[in-house]
């Protein structure tokens, strides 16, 4: 199950052409998505075929493994969000649809990543809410999203509700503790949030600005900003 990511692998199957490095990182994000971050290197080292000393060698410490895996998680998932939001397409949308599971792993690995906790799990929320910011400016510039009064503050919503959702899904699903089907598990995630979600942030909720119009004039940095032609 390998095919392009905007310029990133899907994660899955073995893949002859990548470096031992790549395969070790790949098969760690499996194996932290699967089994979360308590699991040691050798485990993650019998999943790559690789010896526990050449995981070391590669990343120095499980540490070091984790920082990799949550680079290339964090590049993938901005690259296919920019891609998405810059150069939307009726194609392109369905292509994802049709291969979401390829997402799959990149998921479970950021849900483990937040259940964890710790100083790592901050890092890469606040990695991700800024990876966030950028591609929706890139969204705006391209004439694709509407700009926000406060896109720092839109950027963390819109990462927290993401993350949130997906978590509470899964607590009602009752597999949060136990072996996921990840795959499944997001097909049906999408199925059930596609269409609202496309709703609400495509065509809104309100049909007046009553209450934007009420907390905008109560923030001393936007004093009577109620301009909303400018953000529309």
């Amino acid at each position: 199950m390998r095919s392009s990511l905007n310029g990133y692998t899907a994660i899955g199957t073995p893949d002859p052409d990548l470096t031992t490095r790549a395969r070790i990182r790949d098969a760690a994000i499996v194996v932290f998505g699967d089994r979360g971050f308590r699991t040691g290197v050798r485990e993650v080292a019998a999943a790559a075929g690789v010896s526990p000393g050449l995981v070391n060698h590669h990343f120095g410490s499980k540490n070091g493994l984790r920082e990799a895996c949550d680079e290339y998680v964090l590049g993938a998932i901005r690259a296919a969000k920019t891609e998405t939001l810059t150069r939307p397409s009726a194609a392109g949308l369905l292509h994802q649809l049709a291969d979401i599971e390829e997402y799959a792993p990149l998921v479970a690995y950021l849900v483990r990543s937040y259940q964890s906790g710790g100083d790592l799990a901050r890092t890469m929320f606040d990695h991700l809410v800024a990876n966030t910011e950028q591609y929706l400016e890139e969204g705006v510039t391209a004439g694709t999203l509407r700009p926000s009064r406060d896109p720092a503050a839109r950027a963390r919503y819109l990462t927290m509700q993401s993350l949130g959702s997906t978590m509470l899904f899964l607590q009602m699903r009752g597999e949060q503790d136990g072996p996921v089907d990840w795959g499944r598990a997001l097909r049906e995630l999408t199925d059930e949030v596609m269409l609202p979600a496309l709703e609400l942030y495509t065509e809104g909720l309100f049909t007046d600005t009553t209450f934007l119009d009420t907390i905008v004039a109560q923030r001393p940095d936007n004093a009577g900003d109620t301009n909303h032609e400018e953000f529309r």
